[in-house]
């Protein structure tokens, strides 16, 4: 996992998660993030925390404290929504227009039988995405999306609301393979202000390559 820092410093850690791993430990067990925080504490006194999640299947940015008033900065700044993160992703038709915004708001449901999953429902909290084409082919689109709120699955669930899914996303109608989902930026306006890019994961480069973007 140390090769997959993308920033350092006394206070922050910013990770490319890999896709396929949790952030969190789930209750059906499984490898997750939390496998990882020794080997990352790297002689500190405190584990390093992460701030937010991603999904299991999504991969890029994740921001971590290695201070307790590096956690407690973390957690206030997602928890207003100053941060700035954009995604790419691609799609498997093209989005309503070149560029827009979404907003839907997200209620979750959850039963015995199927388990949980998001929904667009008004009752729900607001949600709000903004988009831009980035890049084509025949079969694809690939687009920047710029989360303005932090609900689950929302740019997944967002996307498939206006009728392109991501691809790979079986929840929410992008058919079968992998997630093709990356949170490629991360900007934490702190003192100084923390940035990272996360690499093109090999799972999604073939697909981008093909929309034109590198």
């Amino acid at each position: 996992m140390a090769a997959r820092i993308l920033h350092q410093d006394q206070e922050i850690l910013i990770l490319d998660k890999p896709a396929g791993l949790a952030v969190h430990p789930g209750p059906r067990g499984g490898p997750s993030l939390s496998d990882w925080l020794p080997a990352l504490q790297q002689g500190r006194r405190h584990l390093p925390q992460p701030a937010h999640r991603l999904d299991m299947d999504t991969s890029g940015c994740l921001a971590l404290g290695r201070t307790k008033p590096a956690i407690a900065a973390l957690n206030r700044l997602f928890a207003e929504g100053r941060t700035r993160k954009t995604y790419w992703a691609v799609l498997i038709a093209p989005p309503p227009a070149e560029e827009g915004v979404c907003e839907a708001a997200l209620l979750k449901r959850s039963s015995k039988e199927a388990g949980w999953r998001m929904f667009v429902d008004p009752a729900g909290l607001p949600a709000r995405t903004e988009w831009r084409v980035i890049g084509r082919d025949g079969a694809a689109t690939a687009v920047e999306l710029t989360p303005r709120t932090g609900r689950t699955h929302q740019l997944r669930l967002h996307m498939s609301h206006l009728g392109c899914p991501i691809r790979g996303d079986g929840f929410y109608g992008g058919g079968e393979g992998r997630l093709q989902l990356l949170a490629r930026t991360l900007i934490l306006p702190l003192e100084p202000e923390r940035r990272a890019t996360a690499p093109i994961p090999d799972h999604m480069r073939e697909a981008l390559a093909r929309c034109g973007v590198s």
